[in-house]
């Protein structure tokens, strides 16, 4: 079965430990990461702290980044266009390895967090071997099954949830403006007012948890800066 995992690792065994160190305001966030082409590992990040300039040289000057460049800033956050020297492209070639793709990293203070895609549960425990054998101590944090059977489990929803936040979704209740209201949904569930409110927000509860569960678990730090879907769409 599917299975994607929530992980962390030191900064120090994968990127930018002396960078994240310098400025220890600093978090980066990839925009792209190609795990199946190990010498293009994360080309693109974002990387946000209140003196830029500083952010710039600490990642050229960092021993595991090639070459820096700016390609934007944007009000104290900056996309940076990065080449990796080959201790980073490690942790990838493991998880590439087992036919895995990392969806998301984003890396402050001394550790990175990773979300990771396996197409096989087995193969987790197998990417964990393969790290503890290089000496990487990638910490699995949360493991979820995908279950191929359901539209909605891998967004740990209920059925019911699920159900409602896509008629929803159909009828134009997240349009803007609205083209119907909460009263109108619950008339058409049969249920009441309430109990469709209360139905809509654990729904986007758990959305939004599981979405940002590396993020919302973090100890010692707020969460990142604003959402960056402008470059990923």
């Amino acid at each position: 079965m599917s299975t994607i995992v929530e992980a962390t690792v030191p900064a120090d065994q994968f990127a930018l430990a002396e960078a994240l160190s310098t400025v220890p305001d600093a978090e980066v966030r990839m925009v792209r990461l190609v795990a199946h082409g190990s010498e293009y590992v994360m080309p693109f990040l974002w990387a946000g702290c209140e003196d830029t300039e500083r952010l710039h040289d600490a990642l050229v000057n960092d021993p595991t980044t090639e070459r820096v460049s700016v390609l934007a800033d944007f009000d104290g956050e900056s996309l940076f266009r990065v080449d990796w020297a080959p201790r980073v492209r490690v942790l990838v070639s493991i998880v590439a390895e087992e036919d895995a793709t990392i969806l998301d990293a984003s890396g402050q203070d001394d550790t990175w967090h990773l979300q990771i895609f396996f197409p096989d549960h087995e193969l987790v425990s197998t990417t964990s071997d393969f790290c503890e054998e290089y000496g990487i101590d990638l910490e699995l944090e949360r493991i979820n099954r995908l279950s191929e059977a359901s539209e909605y489990g891998h967004l740990g929803l209920t059925e019911r949830q699920y159900e409602t936040l896509v008629s929803a979704y159909e009828a134009g209740y997240y349009d803007v403006p609205r083209t119907v209201n909460q009263e109108e949904l619950a008339e058409y569930f049969d249920v009441s007012h309430q109990a469709l409110s209360e139905r809509l927000r654990r729904a986007h509860e758990t959305i939004i948890t599981n979405a940002l569960y590396h993020k919302i678990h973090r100890r010692d730090h707020d969460v990142s800066p604003r959402m960056r879907h402008e470059v990923d769409t």
